[in-house]
């Protein structure tokens, strides 16, 4: 059968027989498969994680005839690794593992059979390893060993499971997912009271460091300070935590916001992160004699998320942030 992947793939069906659970791929696509050099296997993502690569993928990536096909093909790989010249080099857990081939439904509702994609570097270091210990090898097994080379080289300069990410987008999946993790341990849905959390002495060095007139105990402030405090502050937090606190804490029909960002931070993982950053950013204030001084320090021991940095950012004057 096809699997649509432009080439030969073998595929379960549904009344296989009892040959263990099926799993669901949630990432991959037949015409996005790993590829090195002039060499494509078609892989997927699986609802639990695993990174899988499609068993007839597998043997046409090193060039082994898939022959009669038994237990979705996974008798061709098993003779194959079990060879006189091979066995001795292949590890009993990566053996174990290719006698039992996962089931999976593929996102387009095909029932294939695979292995999870860090059995083929082993298998790829096993061919590898028996071609230098028996120059004399099977004279059939000599493009297999040059298919098994290059593609060792492929996983030595980007791990399998980086290639199966990029190749199923599950990487930007990944992303977002971690983004989620930590947006959940540093904002709460549930405002926190109103508590004094930048002491004076950040305001008092803010404003010598930009020029602007200090008067003790007064919170009127420039307009735009709040921007500063944005860069310096949440920018640097952690990734993502500021656009959060902006969704989170509208403006009112004013421009202002009612609360202070501070206040939708997790009380175990936000405040006290909040807390330690801002030390650290008054020490650096502290010694630095300049704005120049302080953003080099800043961007060199507290980098910001995005992509793009300024050494010594400029600023709309118009109020927004927590200042």
């Amino acid at each position: 059968m096809r699997d649509g992947s432009g080439g030969s793939a073998i595929v379960a069906s549904d009344d296989d027989g009892d040959k263990g659970p099926v799993l669901q791929a949630t990432h991959g696509a037949p015409d996005h498969p790993l590829r090195i050099g002039d060499i494509s296997i078609p892989c997927y993502v699986l609802e639990d994680g695993r990174r899988v690569v499609v068993l007839a993928g597998m043997l046409g990536a090193l060039n082994i005839a898939q022959g009669t096909a038994g237990r979705g093909g996974g008798n061709r790989l098993t003779k194959f690794i079990s060879s006189k010249s091979l066995s001795p080099f292949v590890p009993d857990h990566v053996a174990e593992r290719i006698k039992a081939p996962l089931r999976f439904r593929t996102p387009m509702k095909q029932m294939a059979y695979g292995y999870e994609a860090t059995i083929l570097p082993d298998i790829c270091d096993a061919i590898v390893e028996a071609s230098k210990e028996n120059e004399k090898l099977n004279y059939q097994l000599r493009h297999i060993v040059v298919r098994a080379q290059i593609l060792q080289a492929g996983f030595a300069r980007i791990g399998i499971i980086a290639l199966v990410d990029e190749a199923t987008g599950y990487q930007e999946y990944r992303a977002r997912e971690a983004l989620e993790e930590i947006l959940q341990r540093f904002i709460s849905d549930e405002l926190m009271k109103w508590v004094k959390t930048f002491p004076d002495e950040f305001y008092k060095h803010l404003f010598r460091l930009y020029d602007w007139k200090y008067l003790q105990g007064s919170s009127r402030r420039p307009g735009f300070a709040g921007r500063v405090t944005n860069d310096i502050i949440y920018e640097r937090l952690a990734p993502g935590v500021l656009d959060e606190l902006r969704r989170q804490t509208p403006k009112d029909q004013r421009g202002r916001r009612r609360h202070k960002y501070f206040q939708r931070l997790t009380v175990d993982v936000g405040h006290p992160k909040l807390r330690e950053h801002l030390s650290s950013v008054i020490t650096l204030m502290r010694v630095s004699p300049t704005r120049r001084r302080f953003y080099s320090l800043l961007n060199r021991a507290l980098p910001r998320y995005d992509a793009t940095m300024s050494m010594f950012p400029d600023y709309e004057e118009e109020p927004d942030g927590d200042s």
